[in-house]
């Protein structure tokens, strides 16, 4: 089997599946990862137009959908990719919650922009 593949596997079973070509597990991650895009883009338009209500709504939203990615890894399962996913999921957690005190698009964008990064590589898998 090539690298390629068992880091495929690997990532695969950091989300308790069997296979990446298991349709619904890949097609839920996706969506979730889609969820917390959108509302950090709203999230980031509000903060723009100073509607901090919205603002503050979408972002707690979006850590919402980060805390499910976080609680669907398997870590007997996924090993050291669900370990540094978590890792990855806490972090941008945190940053959330600080650009929710602040009001900072640019650390909300920032996020945002991680999340697209690691989508893409879900969605070629």
């Amino acid at each position: 089997m090539s690298t390629y593949n068992a880091a495929l596997r690997q990532a695969s079973q950091a989300y308790g599946g069997a296979q990446v070509s298991t349709a619904p597990q890949k097609k839920l991650i996706l969506m979730l990862y889609d969820g917390a895009i959108q509302n950090l883009m709203s999230a980031q338009r509000a903060l723009e137009i100073k509607d901090l209500q919205t603002a503050h709504q979408k972002i707690l939203k979006g850590q919402l959908i980060i805390e499910e990615l976080m609680v669907t890894l398997n870590f007997e399962a996924g090993g050291d990719i669900a370990q540094d996913l978590y890792k990855l999921y806490e972090y941008f957690h945190w940053s959330l919650v600080q650009a929710n005190i602040k009001k900072d698009k640019d650390q909300v964008a920032g996020v945002q922009q991680y999340l697209e990064e690691l989508r893409e590589s879900w969605h070629q898998l």
